[in-house]
């Protein structure tokens, strides 16, 4: 798997079709809603879009317990969390997964999303020294499927359900926030809200997949294009 190219907004990573046409004051692509509201982060990147291979290899790890499917989608973060590092500014910097509640951590048996960031800190090289901190960021209120609701109730169904457990090593750091997957962003901007909250001075986000609303693909060259994610987990663990 091959991660997709064409025009993106520079913020939130959302598909445009024209660059030229959603260009702001400084000449960078931005998507009509981060004109619209300044996102809490900085910038959001993805190293797919969230379907075909991608979307299976992801439900693998997910329901399926594969867990070496884990490697292969870290590989995959490690490529987006190297092209995010010529923008962060400080050497040092807090890694922080999207954490899961208490209840569904329990039912699952672990938090993909911190899996996927052990296996991809792994082979991020160059000068950011990343520090996992994988219960600094807590999901203190279960909430409801965000499935059928409108923008402003996601935002709602958050509210209030992440805590920041250690804000003193945040203070004055830039934070990577890691998730498997960022659908309408409404999760990692309710997360980089409550982070800046305590005290970080800038958040990215990192995640393996994004949902698109204006469709972009993956290509699947040579070998891979005809290899399952099952086999391929397989084969990576």
């Amino acid at each position: 798997m091959v991660p997709f190219d064409g025009a993106a907004c520079s913020t939130c990573g959302e598909a445009i079709p024209q660059t030229y046409a959603f260009a702001d004051e400084a000449g960078e692509p931005r998507c009509t809603l981060c004109r619209r509201m300044e996102p809490p982060f900085a910038r959001a990147a993805a190293y797919g879009s969230y379907d075909g291979g991608l979307r299976e290899l992801i439900h693998l790890l997910k329901y399926e317990r594969v867990k070496p499917a884990a490697n292969v989608l870290g590989r995959m973060l490690a490529e987006v969390i190297i092209e995010l590092q010529p923008s962060i500014e400080q050497r040092n910097v807090i890694a922080v997964p999207v954490p899961l509640h208490a209840r569904k951590l329990k039912q699952r048996g672990f938090n993909q999303a911190e899996l996927i960031a052990r296996a991809a800190l792994k082979l991020v090289p160059g000068a950011t020294q990343l520090e996992l901190a994988p219960t600094l960021l807590d999901r203190a209120r279960e909430t409801s499927s965000q499935i059928g609701l409108t923008r402003r109730q996601r935002r709602e169904n958050l509210r209030g359900a992440f805590i920041v457990r250690e804000p003193e090593r945040i203070v004055g750091k830039e934070v990577l926030l890691i998730d498997d997957v960022l659908t309408t962003g409404t999760t990692a901007s309710e997360c980089a809200r409550i982070l800046r909250r305590a005290g970080a001075v800038e958040v990215w986000v990192a995640t393996v997949a994004r949902t698109m609303k204006v469709q972009r693909t993956f290509a699947l060259p040579g070998k891979l294009a005809t290899e399952s994610p099952r086999a391929l987990a397989a084969a990576k663990g």
